[in-house]
């Protein structure tokens, strides 16, 4: 290849620069590998390019691509300017307390529904005017307060008194308030009737208590509710064993409700008459039972006797089961007999309150006859 001959063969390149291709230079044009620019000075690696027509050229200075700017330190921060500092605030000036308006008192409130309206450990709130006088009239029930509307304190206030005089521990006067302070006593929607008390609760007796109370009775009468959880329901229960003369309602301590307001309510003042019993084990409590001289009678809607076709003599322990389940297992094995309501086809069952109401009328006509 001779001298100045490009490999590729397109022309040659002396050290003038100049092409041999049969082109001529452009007039005027710079010849060799570094001319000398017409357009300005020369300049090294480290001079800025010169300027076109009065603009800056575009990119960085020659070398300047090879160098790396200088990073921060990890743990370097940024200097901030100087701020003066800010003149401390005046002391604002003490504001006068604020007064409040006394409001009256207002306990706890349960959840609403529930019935149940405690002011702390084992007292709780009754209302309407069957339960809150039988409650007075109870020697056994402690009454802390007691809540009458003004409207009918000229017809219920004279009871009261007379209540208060026998009563052995005596009794609160009663507040007069109005209605819209009785209701903030009590839970919402109660139906308190203008009446209201507050009391504690009542000792449940015990199993032995009640096999002592009914021995030498030939006829007594006890009912036992299995799993039966609706106050209303063993509100209606409770009543109804008032009015046949039972000796108690027993029911185990799990899966049963406390005697809450709903309750008394329902019950209708039956619940300071009627001994309400818990036990641990229902079945255990079966067999004292029946070691005591009781005959257990299982309600179950499947029995094949007719409960006006049963012998029902003698003591007699009504078993009762909750609405759609019936008498457990267990339950059911204790029972003496079984025996059924008779009822029209189609109807599966009653209501756990009615039936039991019904059993009650049954044992009490046979007892008359």
């Amino acid at each position: 290849m001779s001298k100045g001959k490009h490999p590729s063969g397109r022309g040659n390149y002396g050290k003038s620069g100049g092409r041999d291709d049969g082109r001529k230079a452009r007039p005027g044009a710079p010849r060799g590998r570094f001319p000398d620019r017409k357009d300005g000075p020369k300049h090294g690696p480290g001079d800025a390019r010169p300027a076109r027509d009065g603009k800056p050229l575009r990119g960085k200075p020659p070398g300047a691509r090879f160098e790396k700017p200088e990073r921060p330190g990890r743990f370097d921060k940024p200097s901030r300017p100087f701020r003066p500092e800010r003149p401390a605030r005046p002391e604002r000036a003490e504001r006068p307390e604020r007064v409040h308006a006394p409001r009256p008192p207002r306990d706890s409130h349960a959840s609403e529904g529930s019935g149940k309206f405690e002011a702390g450990g084992n007292r709780v709130w009754l209302y309407g005017i069957h339960p809150v006088l039988a409650a007075l009239a109870n020697p056994s029930r402690k009454i802390l307060r007691v809540a009458i509307a003004s409207e009918i304190e000229a017809t219920v206030g004279p009871r009261i008194a007379t209540l208060a005089d026998g009563h052995p521990a005596g009794l609160p006067d009663p507040e007069i308030l109005n209605r819209e302070q009785i209701d903030r006593l009590l839970p919402r929607a109660a139906v308190h009737q203008g009446l209201a008390a507050l009391v504690e609760g009542l000792e449940d007796p015990d199993l032995e208590d009640i096999v002592r109370a009914t021995d030498g009775h030939d006829t007594a009468r006890v009912v036992v509710l299995d799993q039966v959880t609706d106050p209303h329901n063993i509100g209606a229960i409770l009543r109804s064993c008032a009015g046949f003369g039972v000796a108690a309602v027993i029911l185990p301590e799990r899966h049963s409700p406390a005697a809450t307001a709903v309750m008394a309510k329902a019950a209708s003042g039956a619940l300071e008459r009627v001994p309400f019993v818990r036990v641990v084990n229902l079945a255990r409590a079966l067999d004292r039972l029946k070691a005591a001289g009781f005959w257990c009678v299982g309600l179950a809607g499947e029995a094949q006797t007719p409960i006006h076709e049963a012998d029902l003599t003698g003591k007699i322990a009504l078993t009762v089961g909750a609405e759609g389940e019936g008498l457990r297992r267990l339950t059911r094995e204790r029972c003496d007999l079984l025996v059924r309501i008779p009822m029209e086809k189609g109807v599966e069952s009653l209501n756990v309150s009615n039936a039991a109401a019904i059993a009650l009328y049954e044992l009490a006509r046979r007892t008359a006859s």
